[in-house]
């Protein structure tokens, strides 16, 4: 990567921006905002900081970081170390929840180098050059940050989102389009993490997660829930501590390594969340209690050779503690991995894998989904009209669905920047018609024969980069959507899930190990669940076993 030019080369009134980390699959973010004379750096979540340091003077004039997770976060205790000087601001939350992320350092040396900025209220950076801080949900203290560059010609707006999301959380409210509409930014830089992705309501995602817990308990399994130190995990017991299904359940609830000290700074933050968070602190502790029921404790050492023995939940940021601890040695277990997060493991990762391999286990997956979708997505975007857009933060394959649409080709400037490649964004009263995305629209032939049907389409169509995830095992399913037929590639992870579905509960009388249970549906006439779609661990009063020869 090329050194960075020093101030005196830039025209007053140019805008830029120098990638370091886009935020693509496991990449850190990390942006410098050129605006005019002045450089800004927004989040620093790199593992290697080298490219920022290649200079003794400090690379930029302020560093931003929009929240606390560790891929917008990890890089900026070794930026101030080597440049103790350098000005780093955030919101007083993020301030607080920063340390999180270096553990083994003592508090209030990991959170000084920080300066918290109240919400909303302008910060003058440099002479016209000021920062402002709005709500972006996702996480507390998570911010959108607005920078205005004032010149005698006109204002430059440069907004950045960091992780947002429109709906609320347990324990952070949703992004207020209105407190944005009027900003009028000419440079909006925004995630999209699940691309143009469309997701169920929160409350509905929430009520499916609550629903398995229950459903998994019932059947005399204990719980476990892998989950990032920060964020996700608090959200899940607050759910937990105030959810119908559970409300005065006997259950333990565990919570072991890092996570439970990410509760405690959330106890120290109380006056920064929703009112009815607070309320509900006021009648019955946030976090830790053993008294109401369900009982949330810390686990420690002594007694987790004892957890599994009746059904509870775990919540842990180490899953490596599963096999190394001996956790899963007794009792039946189930794994709940969340999709969609940017820290912690998938149901692809090593330890996963290692977990199946070892215990005799169920994984399944899950969405409480933390970001914002492409529908509230583009709803930001349409609100804000700025003239550029740059997208970041998610797979490259998500960011690219984003940019091929219409709907904003038409509309803005749009850019999906990558790592070291420098985006000039010039802004101007003309707008400059970007080139036309492909159609992404495949014709192709049906023939209906007398045992199959098929379906013939061009050979450019694995020329699309969503090919290599529909055609991933080779295996379809086809479903009705209204009037069309939509067909959807079923990914290796889901047919790893099934298989070991089928080995935890091969013993049992369940629909699996049922002679009526064919393709994943009933088709016994005297069952009420014939001709519907079942799980393998579901049961009926008819059930009949297989033959003997035909479990061997």
């Amino acid at each position: 990567m090329s050194q960075n030019p020093s101030r005196t080369e830039y025209p007053a009134t140019r805008l830029s921006c120098l990638p370091y980390g886009v935020g693509h699959n496991d990449d850190g973010v990390c942006l410098l905002v050129q605006l005019g004379p002045y450089r800004i750096l927004l989040d620093c979540g790199l593992r290697d900081i080298s490219p920022l340091i290649n200079q003794a003077d400090p690379p930029v004039d302020a560093v931003f970081c929009s929240h606390a997770h560790p891929d917008h976060a990890k890089g900026l205790k070794e930026l101030h170390q080597i440049f103790p000087t350098l000005p780093i601001y955030a919101s007083l939350v993020t301030k607080q929840l920063l340390p999180l992320n270096w553990p083994h350092t003592e508090t209030s040396k990991a959170a000084n180098f920080c300066q918290g900025l109240a919400w909303e209220t302008p910060f003058d950076l440099c002479e016209g050059l000021t920062a402002q801080l709005f709500r972006a949900g996702h996480l507390p203290g998570a911010a959108v940050i607005l920078l205005s560059y004032v010149t005698p010609e006109r204002t430059y707006k440069v907004l950045y989102t960091g992780d947002f999301s429109l709906s609320n959380l347990q324990l952070v409210e949703g992004l207020s389009i209105e407190a944005l509409r009027g900003l009028s930014p000419d440079i909006l830089i925004i995630e999209g993490s699940y691309g143009t992705t469309r997701h169920p309501h929160r409350r509905q995602q929430e009520k499916q997660l609550m629903q398995r817990i229950h459903e998994t308990l019932n059947d005399g399994y204990s719980v476990v829930l892998p989950v990032p130190i920060l964020g996700l995990g608090q959200e899940i017991l607050k759910l937990l501590r105030s959810h119908h299904q559970f409300t005065g359940r006997e259950l333990d609830i565990w919570v072991d390594g890092q996570v439970g000290h990410t509760c405690d700074r959330y106890l120290d933050l109380l006056s920064e969340f929703p009112l009815s968070v607070q309320n509900f602190a006021k009648h019955q502790p946030l976090f830790w209690d053993e008294r109401i029921c369900p009982r949330l404790r810390r686990l420690t050492p002594q007694q987790r050779g004892k957890i599994g023995q009746t059904p509870c939940i775990v919540l842990t940021d180490d899953i490596t503690t599963l096999y190394d601890e001996g956790y899963l040695l007794s009792g039946l277990w189930v794994i709940l991995v969340p999709t969609g997060v940017h820290e912690g493991p998938t149901l692809e990762s090593s330890e996963i894998i290692a977990l199946r391999e070892r215990f005799q286990v169920h994984v399944e997956s899950y969405l409480l989904a933390e970001h914002s979708d492409g529908r509230n997505t583009i709803q930001l975007i349409h609100n804000l009209r700025p003239q550029h857009i740059l997208f970041v933060h998610g797979s490259p394959l998500n960011l690219t669905d984003l940019t091929s649409l219409e709907e904003l080709q038409n509309r803005y400037q749009l850019h999906l920047p990558s790592a070291g490649t420098l985006v000039e964004l010039p802004i101007g009263d003309t707008f400059i018609q970007p080139a036309a995305p492909s159609s992404g629209i495949y014709e192709g032939e049906l023939n209906d024969l007398e045992t199959n049907m098929t379906i013939t389409l061009p050979h450019r169509i694995i020329d699309d980069p969503h090919w290599r995830y529909f055609a991933d095992t080779g295996l379809i399913e086809a479903r009705w959507q209204g009037d069309e037929l939509v067909l959807r590639g079923i990914p290796q992870r889901e047919l790893l899930s099934q298989s070991n579905t089928e080995k935890v509960i091969n013993d049992l009388d369940c629909c699996l190990t049922c002679s009526h249970y064919r393709g994943q549906r009933c088709w016994n006439s005297q069952s009420p669940l014939y001709g519907f779609k079942v799980t393998p661990e579901g049961y009926c009063p008819v059930f009949e076993p297989l033959p003997k020869q035909e479990e061997e």
